[in-house]
C-alpha cells in the first residue's frame, strides 16, 4: 500500500473485508449474470475511464461496496485482453483526497506516452441548510495518474466551482478529455442557475491548467441538467452524447426518469456550432450513463444497465448487490444516426444451438415478417405491430417494471441477448435498442416465436472473472 494515505489504506482494507464477507452471498444469487460485468458486492453505476491501455481494455465504474442501495462512490476496476475473460483489479480511486471526501464521481481516461490520466469529479456535500444545487456542494475537477494501469501514483486538484462560469449552479461534473490538433479538450455537464442543461468546453496545453472556451446547448431549455457528456467524430460526423435530466415524457419518448441520447453536432465545438435533433440511445427500462472510447480500430460503448431514481427495484438487493453493465457495443454512423451492435467478440461465447423450448441464457437472431410476438421464459413479451414495438414484463418478473413502447420502422431483424436477469434487444441491426433487467423464475426456460423467420438461438457461455495477476 506504499504511496497511499491513511484513509486510502483503511478504505482498501474495509473494501477487501466487505468483499470477502458478502461476496459468497452475492455469488450464490441465481440472478447473477453470466456475460455482464457486475459489482463483486454492493452497488454499481456509471462506467468510468473506459480505455485501451497496455494491451488491456480497462473498465472502471462507480462502486459502492458498503451498501447495495448506494453510498460513497469509489472507482471499481476490471480489465480484459479480449472483452470475454476479465480480471478483477483493486479499486483504483478512493475518496481519499480533500476534494473528494464524499465520493470520487464519474470521469474519463486519457492515454498518452504510456501513462493513464484519469479525470474525475470530486464530490463534497456540505452539511447544513443548503439546497445542494445553488449552494452547499463542491464539484471539483481532479486528476489521478497511473503508470501501470493498476495503481495511482499522483493526485491533483485542477478546478473548483470558482473556476467555472458564474451563471452556473454547483452542478458541474463528469469530465471527458481527449487530445486534438495539438491541444487537450475537456467537456463537462452543467446546470445553469436559470435551470438549463449545458455542456462546457475547456482547453489546455499541458493537461493540468484548463481554461473555459465555449458552451454547447439548445436554443430553448431541454432539461435542467446535462450530465455524463461525450463528444466524438465518427465517419465525418460529430456526435454529442449526454443525459438531459428533467425532460418530460412525450408519448412514447422519454419514458424513463432520465433519458440517455445524443445530438448530431454541426460546426466547430470550440466556437460556432449547432445541435441537430436529439435521439434516444435506448428505449428500454434500464440504460444510463453510456461512455465511449476508441480502441484503435473502432468506437466502443458501455452503459449502466440501471436508472437513477427509478420507481422499480431489483430483488438482488437482499443478497447484497445491485446493477450491471451492458455488453460492450460497437458504434456506427449510418446516415448521420448512431447504430449500436454487440461487439463481435461476444460471438466467442456462443455454445451449442438451442431448440426454442431450451432457451434460458441465449443469443437469439432472426428475421421477421409483418407483425409478431416473442415470449421469453414465460414472463417477457416482445411485440411489434403497426409501427409500435412493445416490451412487456409480466407479473412480478419486472420487479415494478411494466411496459416500454417505441415507435419504429418496419421490424425486419431482431437480436436478443438474454442473460439470467437482463435483456438487450437490438432492432434492425441496432437502429433501436431496448435494455432491461428482468427476473424470471430461476431455471425457467423457453421462447415462443410468432411471426419469426430463420431463427437461430445460441446458448451463451459464461465469461470468466478472475482475480487480477500483477
Amino acid at each position: 500500500m506504499s504511496g497511499k494515505n491513511a484513509l486510502a489504506c483503511d478504505l482498501e482494507r474495509l473494501t477487501e473485508h466487505v468483499e470477502e464477507l458478502y461476496g459468497p452471498l452475492a455469488e450464490a444469487d441465481p440472478y447473477r449474470l453470466r456475460f455482464h460485468l457486475m459489482p463483486p458486492v454492493g452497488w454499481l453505476n456509471d462506467p468510468n475511464g473506459l480505455c485501451y491501455f497496455g494491451g488491456w481494455y480497462h473498465v472502471f465504474y462507480q462502486y459502492s461496496p458498503f451498501h447495495p442501495e448506494g453510498g460513497v462512490k469509489l472507482w471499481g476496476h476490471y480489465r480484459s485482453r479480449d472483452l470475454l475473460c476479465w480480471e478483477k483489479l483493486p479499486v483504483m480511486l478512493y475518496p481519499d483526497q480533500p476534494w473528494c471526501v464524499h465520493g470520487a464521481y464519474s470521469g474519463s481516461a486519457l492515454i498518452e506516452d504510456g501513462i493513464m490520466y484519469l479525470y474525475y469529479t470530486g464530490n463534497i456535500k456540505y452539511a447544513g441548510d443548503y439546497d445542494h444545487i445553488t449552494a452547499g456542494r463542491a464539484g471539483n475537477t481532479a486528476l489521478a495518474v497511473s503508470r501501470d494501469g493498476i495503481a495511482v501514483s499522483a493526485h491533483e486538484l485542477l478546478m473548483e466551482n470558482r473556476d467555472y462560469p458564474q451563471d452556473l449552479t454547483c452542478h458541474v461534473r463528469d469530465p471527458k478529455v481527449w487530445a486534438q490538433d495539438g491541444t487537450y479538450y475537456m467537456i463537462q455537464g452543467a446546470r445553469t442557475k436559470s435551470g438549463q442543461g449545458v455542456i462546457l468546453v475547456f482547453g489546455s496545453e499541458d493537461k493540468i491548467h484548463w481554461s473555459y472556451r465555449n458552451r454547447i446547448t439548445t436554443p430553448e431549455p431541454f432539461g435542467y441538467m446535462w450530465e455524463c457528456p461525450d463528444l466524438f467524430e465518427l465517419d465525418g460526423q460529430w456526435f454529442l452524447l449526454c443525459l438531459p435530466q428533467g425532460v418530460a415524457r412525450q408519448g412514447n419518448r422519454y419514458q424513463n426518469q432520465y433519458t440517455s441520447g445524443y445530438f448530431p453536432l454541426y460546426g466547430d465545438f470550440r466556437g460556432s456550432c449547432t445541435l441537430g435533433d436529439y435521439e434516444e440511445l435506448d428505449c428500454g427500462f434500464d440504460f444510463y450513463a453510456p461512455q465511449t472510447f476508441h480502441d484503435g480500430r473502432r468506437r466502443l460503448l458501455l452503459g449502466w444497465m440501471g436508472m437513477p431514481d427509478a420507481e422499480y427495484a431489483n430483488p438482488t438487493v437482499k443478497n447484497g448487490w445491485q446493477h450491471c453493465m451492458t455488453v460492450p457495443c460497437e458504434l456506427h454512423n449510418v446516415g448521420g444516426r448512431l447504430v449500436r451492435t454487440p461487439a463481435a467478440e461476444l460471438d466467442g461465447l456462443h455454445g451449442r444451438t438451442l431448440a426454442p423450448e431450451e432457451a434460458e441464457v441465449f443469443d437469439l437472431q432472426c428475421r421477421v415478417g409483418g407483425n409478431g410476438r416473442i415470449l421469453i421464459r414465460g414472463c417477457a413479451a416482445l411485440e411489434w405491430e403497426d409501427g409500435i414495438l412493445r416490451l412487456s414484463l409480466l407479473g412480478d418478473c419486472g420487479a415494478g417494471r411494466t411496459v416500454r413502447s417505441a415507435e419504429t420502422e418496419t421490424v425486419r431483424q431482431l437480436r436478443i441477448l438474454a442473460d439470467t436477469s437482463s435483456l438487450e434487444i437490438f432492432v434492425n441491426g441496432g437502429r433501436q435498442v431496448l435494455s432491461a433487467r428482468y427476473y424470471p423464475e430461476p431455471g425457467a426456460q423457453g421462447v415462443r416465436l410468432d411471426g419469426v423467420e430463420d431463427a437461430v438461438i445460441w446458448e451463451m457461455k459464461a465469461m470468466q472473472i478472475l482475480p487480477g495477476k500483477f
